[in-house]
């Protein structure tokens, strides 16, 4: 565990200033500074627009998580964003809030995150702007993607039976988290400014959460393979959510069966070590970042087999089902999103 030291900067903001420290923070990357982040359309596209706002203190803590992550995870969210509604990254905008606590050093290594966040998907252009902040470090992210119409006129109505897809494990990140809490405790419960936290054991998930990946070739992958969802969502605060959110917006109901949801290697261990039920973990956990979409039932063995790392957990059904999860012994659950209405 680490706080940051306002003394290890090389470069400081006071002797920088703004406009000269957002230009420093360019150099090297592919992308121009104090540009305004507008692209052309090849005059048959639909813009989409995503945005989010990352505060210290409630969507992250700085005694453990690395600021290049932090910045890499916080492009991740909108882009994300982008890629469920099948639209391609265009452009960026950033903007830090940074308190007296951090100094360019510091924000360099968000900017880094970022900037390579920003190249993994694409993004043509990248803006940002350095405002201060009284309460701690801030990242607000806007990112903005096209879709041809073409394609957006090709994604089907959806129908009943139609397959219910996420593209990876569930849980992982919320289990990661409360490792990485736990181990926070006991480093200021020690007061050893030496103590070093019991991290290794279950690496993967921490890395679930601080830093998730999404495969930025899906969206084409499925274009090329005539694949078109019908709905899509970023699992961003349990699967519970979004699923409510895919009755909600499509009329339909849905079913989730437990013994599909897929979990990361060591869940299980690590939810009995910290009595945590890892299938809860998965429905109303958080910070995923999965790719949950809805496939027409006549693609299931094309998308079987050209898209193995998606699971599929569940079907639209009939409106009068509800959001529901089936147990393995075929009990049907209403599904409750706990803590998040989006009703």
């Amino acid at each position: 565990m680490h706080k940051y030291n306002q003394n290890m900067a090389e470069e400081t903001f006071s002797d920088l200033g703004r406009v000269e420290a957002i230009a420093k923070l360019y150099e090297g990357t592919p992308y121009k500074p104090f540009q305004s982040s507008w692209f052309e359309t090849s005059g048959k596209a639909c813009v989409t627009t995503h945005s989010r706002t990352f505060l210290e203190g409630i969507d992250f803590d700085l005694v453990y998580f690395p600021l290049k992550h932090l910045g890499y995870k916080c492009v991740t969210a909108v882009t994300g964003e982008l890629y469920v509604e099948f639209a391609h990254p265009r452009t960026l905008d950033i903007r830090l809030g940074i308190s007296s606590k951090l100094d360019f050093k510091h924000i360099k290594e968000v900017w880094e995150g970022i900037v390579t966040a920003a190249k993994e998907h694409g993004y043509s252009k990248v803006s940002l702007d350095l405002v201060p902040s009284p309460n701690g470090l801030a990242v607000s992210v806007t990112g903005t993607g096209e879709t041809s119409l073409l394609m957006a006129k090709r994604r089907t109505a959806a129908k009943s039976m139609d397959l219910i897809c996420v593209s990876d494990n569930l849980g992982a990140a919320f289990m990661g988290f409360q490792v990485l809490e736990r181990e926070k405790r006991n480093f200021e419960k020690s007061g050893d400014a030496k103590a070093q936290p019991k991290l290794d054991e279950y690496k993967h998930l921490i890395g679930a959460y601080l830093k998730p990946q999404i495969n930025p070739q899906t969206i084409k992958q499925m274009e090329d393979a005539e694949i078109m969802p019908s709905f899509g969502y970023l699992v961003t605060r349990g699967l519970a959510d979004a699923v409510r959110r895919l009755v909600r917006d499509s009329g339909m109901g849905a079913k989730i069966y437990v013994d599909k949801l897929p979990f990361a290697g060591r869940t299980f261990e690590l939810g009995k070590e910290l009595n945590i039920d890892p299938i809860s973990a998965a429905l109303n956990g958080g910070e995923d970042y999965r790719m949950l979409f809805t496939i027409p039932i006549g693609k299931h063995d094309k998308f079987r087999h050209d898209f193995q790392t998606f699971d599929i957990i569940g079907h639209l059904a009939k409106p009068e089902v509800g959001a529901a999860v089936v147990t393995p012994d075929g009990v049907e659950l209403p599904i409750k999103a706990q803590g998040w209405n989006n009703e």
